[in-house]
C-alpha cells in the first residue's frame, strides 16, 4: 500500500499529501497532521523556524513567514518569497548526450524544401485585428464540425482543415519591438512546415503593412495576400479568400505520410493549471520523454520565462557554454525590471488555481515546471517567436500565460506540442498537435474526454516516471504520424493563437 505521502528527498522540509490527510493522520515516523491537509498540498516533516529557507526536490521555494512545527500545513500562510544567492556555475553539470543507436521514426510529411510537417493545414493569417471577421468567414466555409459530422473537406482526406488564426492587435502601435515581435510571429506561422499554403487577410490602412511583413521576412512562397480595402470590401474579399483555398485544396491534398526519423521533431513542452503534484508526475514524465526526443536526435523547447524564475541557475549549470548561460539570466533580468515598470511582480504567478492545487511561491512553481525539460544540455537560449535552429535543448523567451507562450513555440517551428496540467486545460494549438497530459488520476478521470494521458499513475504507485515518460514519448510518435489527439476531435486551436503583445497601445 502506498505512503500517503509523497517525499520527493531526503532532505526537504516538506512531503507532499497523495490525497486529503485529515488531523492525526500519520505523516511519517512518529509524525501526525495537526491540520487537515489538501491533497498535492505540502505537510512539514521537521521544525522550521521564522524565516528559515524551505525546501522541496532539495531545493529553497521560500521562507517561512513563522514558526511551523511537524505536521503542519505549509502553504500561503506561513510560507514566503525571500532572497538568496544562486550559483550560476555555468556548464557545470554539462554532459555528452548520450544519442541511441537506431533513431526511432515517424510517419511525417516531407516538405518540398526538406522540412518535415506532422499535420497538413492551410491557413489564413491577418495583419491587424480588423481583417479578423473576414478570416474567419473564409474559414467557416470549410469548417468541420465535429459534433455533426459535417464535413466540407471530405473529398480532401489528407488536409487536416483551414484555420483562421486571428488576433487583437497590428494597429495603434508603435513600430519599433513591439511590430517586429508581432511580424515575427506572423512570419513563424506562414513559413510552418505544418501548412501547405498560407493567405495573409488585412484591412489595408494598418500599421503592419502586409508589403512590409513579406518584405522583412522575405516571404513569397505558398503565400497569397489581400487586403479589403483594396480588393473592394468585405464579400469580395472573403470570396477572393474562398476561392483560393478551393484552388490549392487539390495540391495540398496531394501529400502522404513517409518514414522519417524522430531527430525531425521539435517539441514545445507546456504546462497550465498546475498543482502540487505537477512537479511529482506529468512534469518529470514529460522530462523523461524530452530526454528521450532529444537522445534520438530531435529538439524541446521549454518556455514560460516567468515560470522559469527562481531556477534557472539549475539550468545555467546544464548550458553549453557561458554565454548561452548568461542569455538566460539576462532574460531574469529583464522581466525584474518588465514587471517592475509596470508595477507588478513575477511573484503574482502561481495564479489563485495553481495556489488552490498546493503551489505556494515561483520559485516552487518553477521548480516543477523545470523538470518538463529533463536532464540534457541547455544549448541555446533564443527570442519570442525566433526560428529553432539548435538541436536538443532550447530555452525560448515567453511570458508564462499559455496560449502567448505556445503561439511563440510554433512560430519557431514547433511541430508537437505536450502540455501538462493538474487542474485542467483544454488548450490545442493549430497548427500543430497538443498532446494533455493530467498530474493526478481523479482530474484524469474527470476530464478523460479532454485529457490524452494520466500520469496521475505516478502518484497511485502503479508506474515510476521512466514508464511514464516512455509512454509519453511513444504518444508523440504516434501524434506525429497523424493519430489526433483529444484537442484535435474537438477542433481546439485557432481561438488560442495569441501573439505576445508588447509595448503600448496608442
Amino acid at each position: 500500500m502506498s505512503l500517503p505521502v509523497i517525499c520527493l528527498h531526503p532532505h526537504d522540509h516538506v512531503v507532499i499529501a497523495r490525497a486529503t490527510l485529515l488531523p492525526g493522520a500519520q505523516v511519517a515516523d512518529g509524525i501526525v497532521a495537526s491540520d487537515r491537509i489538501p491533497a498535492g498540498h505540502k505537510v512539514a516533516v521537521r521544525p522550521i523556524a521564522a524565516g528559515e529557507a524551505v525546501r522541496r526536490y532539495n531545493q529553497i521555494i521560500g521562507f517561512a513567514t513563522a514558526p511551523v512545527t511537524p505536521g503542519q500545513h505549509v502553504h500561503v500562510h506561513n510560507l514566503g518569497m525571500g532572497e538568496f544567492t544562486k550559483d550560476y556555475a555555468y556548464g557545470q553539470d554539462v554532459k555528452p548526450t548520450e544519442y541511441v543507436d537506431t533513431p526511432a521514426t515517424f510517419e511525417g510529411i516531407l516538405r518540398p524544401d526538406g522540412r518535415v510537417a506532422t499535420r497538413n493545414y492551410i491557413g489564413i493569417l491577418t495583419s491587424v485585428n480588423c481583417s479578423a471577421h473576414a478570416a474567419n468567414l473564409v474559414a467557416d466555409a470549410f469548417k468541420r464540425h465535429p459534433f455533426t459530422g459535417f464535413d466540407p473537406l471530405a473529398e480532401f482526406p489528407n488536409v487536416d482543415g483551414v484555420v483562421a488564426l486571428t488576433h487583437k492587435t497590428g494597429c495603434g502601435m508603435p513600430e519599433g519591438e513591439p511590430l517586429q515581435l508581432l511580424r515575427r510571429t506572423l512570419a513563424g506561422y506562414a513559413r510552418h512546415p505544418n501548412f501547405s499554403h498560407i493567405v495573409v487577410l488585412g484591412l489595408g490602412c494598418e500599421v503592419n503593412q502586409i508589403s512590409g511583413l513579406l518584405k522583412e521576412h522575405k516571404l513569397t512562397d505558398r503565400i497569397r495576400n489581400m487586403d479589403i480595402q483594396g480588393m473592394g470590401g468585405t464579400r469580395k474579399t472573403v470570396e477572393a479568400g474562398i476561392a483560393f483555398v478551393r484552388e490549392v485544396l487539390a495540391e495540398s491534398n496531394k501529400v502522404q505520410r513517409q518514414t522519417v526519423p524522430a531527430s525531425e521533431l521539435k517539441v514545445a513542452l507546456q504546462c497550465g493549471g498546475s498543482d502540487g503534484y505537477s512537479g511529482v508526475s506529468a512534469n518529470p514524465a514529460l522530462g523523461i520523454a524530452s530526454d528521450l526526443v532529444v537522445r534520438h536526435g530531435g529538439t524541446v523547447i521549454l518556455s514560460e520565462t516567468t515560470e522559469t524564475y527562481g531556477a534557472e541557475h539549475i539550468f545555467t549549470r546544464r548550458a553549453v557554454s557561458r554565454e548561452v548561460g548568461g542569455k538566460l539570466v539576462e532574460l531574469m533580468r529583464w522581466w525584474e525590471e518588465y514587471t517592475h515598470k509596470h508595477g507588478a511582480e513575477i511573484n503574482a504567478n502561481p495564479s489563485p488555481g495553481n495556489k488552490a492545487g498546493g503551489l505556494t511561491t515561483i520559485l516552487e512553481k518553477s521548480l516543477g515546471a523545470m523538470a518538463k525539460a529533463g536532464s540534457t544540455n541547455l544549448v541555446d537560449v533564443i527570442k519570442y517567436a525566433e526560428p529553432v535552429t539548435a538541436r536538443g535543448f532550447v530555452f525560448m523567451d515567453t511570458p508564462g500565460f499559455d496560449p502567448v507562450s505556445a503561439t511563440g513555440q510554433v512560430a519557431g517551428g514547433a511541430n508537437v506540442v505536450c502540455f501538462t496540467t493538474g487542474r485542467g486545460s483544454v488548450f490545442g494549438c493549430k497548427p500543430s498537435p497538443s498532446i494533455k497530459i493530467a498530474t493526478n488520476t481523479p482530474l484524469y478521470r474527470r476530464m478523460e474526454e479532454d485529457m490524452d494521458v494520466n500520469c496521475g499513475t505516478i502518484v497511485d504507485g502503479e508506474e515510476n516516471v521512466q514508464e511514464a515518460g516512455q509512454r509519453i514519448f511513444d504518444l508523440i510518435l504516434r501524434v506525429a504520424s497523424g493519430e489526433r489527439t483529444k484537442s484535435e476531435l474537438y477542433d481546439f486551436g485557432s481561438a488560442e493563437f495569441a501573439p505576445w503583445p508588447l509595448g503600448v497601445t496608442v
